[in-house]
């Protein structure tokens, strides 16, 4: 852990494993309740000289941790790899953007403060932005740089202090890699903390009397938990959830860039995404063919060891989430569904799979599977289409694929927190707002500067007369 000097924490030694090879890569420290405690208190205490240090200098830290994510992006790749099952490629994204995420937040240290209010009294009057205070960072293991850092960025741009506590099974690349970027990077001691551990830890995390806003990016039933003791404390929450995402393919669309779109949906990072294609709605002239291209784009995806070049699909976290993944495929057979792909695994290696034959009710389809299955349905007209997506209790991203004018109308339509026209589901910018609604969270709350100051300060009234002003008493 890190609380502005290395530490090995009260909690007990985190194993690291490689999902690939079980080879063990080390252990890393953990918290305790009363380490994340401690952290708080600290943390409110370094927030207080951090706020009032110039926009300019907080900027400065900023740019140069995304200068350092860039000159060290070969080493953290290296552990996104190895540590979480990540191809290259994948890895090199999320050095990509949280060498981006620190940039875009380094321009937040600047932005304006606030507003001018007009008023019928003799004085100025303004809304002005201030740190919120101390903000606690909980982010999950499938992307685990970018889920951290891009709370993590805007929250200390903005003057606040971070406690930030990753998924202990990777606990190096979402968590130690960006402790040590802004330690190098100049932060000062004490303004961010980082308490790895497991669930007593992040409860600690939202319940410390310091942190006024908890940022969760996990499972919706445990942010559900965190979004309830958050408002028994009278904090905010700010929740991004799962997903369960559909891509449309509308009628006439182009086939064979239609199967690479949805295979890259929902087979990057094994499906392990929150914004994976979940569902495929293919219009009822092409759902045959589209079966059979997206089937022999997943036969032919090597799996394998990410650290390997050429491999395409890596390892599953851990036994647990591999195990689930198959019972939903076995499950959806067993109801009358045809696996036209994979539906195997070795170890925790599980094949691109396809499945088609299901209806609107399967778990296949309604359940956010997290892992590489790509179950299939067909629709016949715009309005079933909508209909269907929006029976989900999800709502965090659509693609529709093929003629404009229709994916307008499917955009118009849906309860979604991102609709993409003529891309699949899985999409992600520094500046751009990301968040779902329903089961998905709590809309967009990061990602520009708009989300970015709205999430992470409070708005203060502020009014100054050029005397005391006169009262009746």
């Amino acid at each position: 852990m890190f609380t502005g000097q290395w530490q090995t924490g009260g909690g007990e030694p985190i194993p690291i494993t490689e999902p690939a090879t079980g080879e063990s890569l080390g252990t890393a420290g953990s918290a305790t309740p009363e380490d994340v405690n401690r952290s708080a208190t600290a943390a409110a205490a370094a927030q207080k000289q951090w706020a009032a240090m110039k926009p300019s200098e907080r900027a400065t830290v900023l740019r140069r941790a995304g200068t350092l994510f860039e000159e060290h992006a070969q080493e953290i790749e290296t552990w996104i790899v190895r540590e979480i099952g990540g191809v290259a490629t994948k890895a090199a994204l999320e050095t990509h953007i949280a060498a981006a995420e620190c940039f875009e937040a380094a321009a937040l240290c600047t932005a304006p403060a606030g507003e001018v209010l007009s008023t019928d009294q003799p004085r100025w009057s303004f809304a002005r932005r201030r740190p919120a205070g101390v903000v606690s960072v909980i982010s999950p293991f499938n992307f685990p740089l970018i889920l951290s850092i891009r709370s993590v960025a805007p929250a200390l741009a903005l003057g606040n202090a971070v406690l930030l506590k990753p998924d202990p099974r990777t606990t190096v690349s979402g968590g130690v890699s960006i402790a040590r970027v802004f330690e190098e990077a100049g932060l000062p001691a004490g303004v961010l903390h980082l308490l790895p551990g497991g669930g007593e830890v992040g409860k600690a995390l939202t319940e410390a009397e310091e942190v006024r806003i908890i940022c969760f990016t996990g499972s919706t039933a445990a942010g559900r938990l965190v979004g309830e003791t958050a408002g028994r404390l009278l904090k905010r929450a700010h929740l991004e959830l799962g997903g369960n995402n559909a891509l449309v393919i509308l009628p006439g669309a182009d086939l064979d860039k239609a199967a690479s779109a949805g295979a890259f949906g929902s087979f990057l990072h094994q499906g392990q995404i929150c914004m994976t294609t979940g569902r495929h709605l293919v219009h009822e002239s092409l759902k045959d063919e589209y079966i059979a291209k997206l089937s022999e784009k997943a036969k032919n995806l090597p799996v394998g060891n990410p650290a390997e070049e050429g491999t395409a699909i890596g390892p599953i976290i851990d036994a647990g989430q591999r195990d689930r993944i198959h019972s939903i495929v076995e499950d959806a057979a067993a109801k009358g569904g045809t696996v036209e792909a994979g539906g195997e695994f070795t170890d925790l290696f599980y094949s691109p799979t396809v499945i088609s034959g299901i209806t609107a009710v399967n778990p296949a389809w309604t359940e956010e599977i997290f892992g590489p299955v790509a179950p299939v349905i067909s629709f016949s007209t715009i309005e079933e289409a909508v209909e269907i997506i929006n029976s989900s209790q999800y709502g965090l991203s659509v693609g529709v694929l093929g003629d404009v004018g229709l994916a307008m109308q499917v955009a118009d339509q849906v309860n979604s927190g991102k609709v993409h026209i003529n891309e699949q589901t899985v999409g992600d910018e520094a500046n751009a707002p990301f968040g779902g609604v329903g089961d998905s969270g709590t809309g967009s709350r990061v990602g520009g500067a708009s989300a970015n100051i709205e999430s992470f300060t409070e708005t203060q009234w502020l009014t100054m007369r050029s005397e005391i002003a006169p009262y009746p008493f």
